[in-house]
């Protein structure tokens, strides 16, 4: 069931508070203020969606609190009420960002249909806001690749927990590919079509988590202007990705175990409890029971997130896919940058497969690609062209010795290069070889 919205009436009549009341209670929860005093103060305690304001108040203006409720909060909708329509007034609200103007005494199914929309309105901002914040950190692959049968058994594991409310915790190292797992299953489930909102906790300042997460009102503290939507209420009826769960505080762990249990939140400086309806998933790559051991990791806790667990095995550990997800990453790179579909030699294929033990995972192999697709000249990458990757003499084993001669040529004479800042007559001096030779020898390279 969609949560009401929140409507705060204002007005100075006993009869049009409880007309309003008894018009919109049943399909909004309604608050009510019969001063412009007792008006803000329930709007800076109390998360509001529309406001119904009337023109005169005993101890205030209309378009004074107006202002003050857009400066509160600048998504807010306001519906102005007055018993004169006065054209001017209508106008100087309009221009302070009223969403529209009633008459008293008023029509009801104009009253419904008015409020109804400025609600939808308001829900359309939100999703705005949340689809703002989507695109700031849009990943464009999305698409988990693979055919190990440790992945088989996740993607069944996906398809089968998709449809719960249960808590999911998934483990593995950096770069494996957690949050694709998170929207896959967010993809797949009952909830795709509301929001899916990360909280990346190891990139928010300890200072700032709580406001992050829960939101704040307006003076909650030094800087605090405007009332300011957590991600959790952003998240209503959907899903929040709580990535690096292992960073969070344990005073933080405590409050967002409360949530979990309690399913509200309080926006930090308020008192008001907002209820939410989501599912967390959480994702961690450090060894969440070694640090309950340790006491940075609330037990508590953890079993309340892991209901489902899932791992996520390291790309060593399922090299089969290697060449699925070198194809897969050459293909979006090549055509994302308007050129043929690049290949890889069978030579750099088998060292990329075998001699190399991905610290990075797919995101260090799709980091790879993409450079090898942008800077490769030819439709094919050789070994050579990857004699910049990291391979250590620990890390090369059994390659051909023209290939490790090529890698380690190539090495040197950028190496040279960059000492002599760029000149083929310095470095062909330093090398030992003709200019010309020099020459080739690069062209040989691209």
């Amino acid at each position: 069931m969609d949560k009401k919205a929140s409507i705060l009436v204002v007005d100075d009549e006993y009869g049009v508070l409880q007309s309003f009341k008894m018009v919109l209670g049943s399909d909004y929860n309604i608050s009510l203020a019969e001063s412009g005093e007792k008006a803000l103060q329930i709007f800076g305690e109390t998360s509001i969606d529309l406001v119904l304001l009337d023109i005169l108040l005993p101890d205030s203006n209309g378009i004074d609190l107006l202002k003050k409720f857009k400066g509160i909060d600048a998504d807010v909708e306001v519906i102005m009420v007055s018993a004169v329509k006065d054209i001017k007034t209508a106008v100087e609200a309009m221009k302070f960002g009223a969403y529209d103007y009633i008459v008293k005494p008023f029509v009801v199914e104009e009253i419904i249909n008015v409020v109804s929309r400025a609600i939808e309105k308001h829900r359309l901002l939100r999703k705005v806001t949340y689809l703002k914040d989507e695109l700031e950190r849009f990943q464009p692959f999305e698409k988990i690749v693979g055919q190990d049968p440790k992945m088989i058994e996740i993607f069944e594991l996906i398809s089968t927990i998709s449809d719960s409310d249960g808590a999911v915790l998934i483990q593995g190292e950096s770069g494996t590919g957690k949050e694709l797992v998170a929207r896959a299953i967010h993809r797949l489930g009952n909830r795709k079509d509301e929001p899916f909102v990360v909280i990346n906790c190891a990139a928010i300042p300890e200072t700032l988590m709580e406001s992050e997460i829960f939101g704040h009102s307006k003076g909650a503290f030094t800087g605090a202007s405007a009332v300011k939507v957590g991600k959790l209420e952003l998240a209503d009826k959907g899903i929040v990705f709580l990535d690096d769960v292992d960073t969070l505080d344990i005073a933080m762990q405590a409050k967002l175990l409360r949530v979990i249990q309690e399913k509200e939140i309080e926006r930090l400086g308020s008192t008001k409890l907002i209820k939410i309806d989501v599912r967390f998933i959480a994702a961690s790559n450090k060894n969440l029971k070694r640090l309950i051991q340790t006491g940075h990791f609330r037990e508590d806790l953890f079993y309340r997130l892991n209901v489902f667990p899932v791992e996520i095995p390291p790309l060593r550990e399922r090299r089969g896919d290697i060449p699925l997800l070198l194809n897969h990453f050459l293909e979006v790179y090549s055509k994302s940058n308007g050129k043929p579909v690049k290949k890889f030699s069978g030579g750099a294929e088998k060292i990329l497969i075998e001699n190399y033990e991905w610290p990075g995972n797919v995101r260090e192999l799709q980091n790879l690609v993409e450079r090898m697709a942008t800077i490769t000249k030819g439709n094919v990458i050789f070994p050579k062209n990857i004699s910049d990757f990291s391979l250590n003499k620990k890390e090369i084993r059994d390659i051909p010795l023209k290939d490790a001669v090529d890698i380690f040529e190539k090495d040197f004479i950028n190496d040279v290069l960059k000492k002599v800042q760029g000149s083929r007559k310095d470095a062909a001096r330093i090398l030992g070889i003709h200019r010309n030779t020099l020459i080739k020898k690069m062209n040989e390279q691209e």
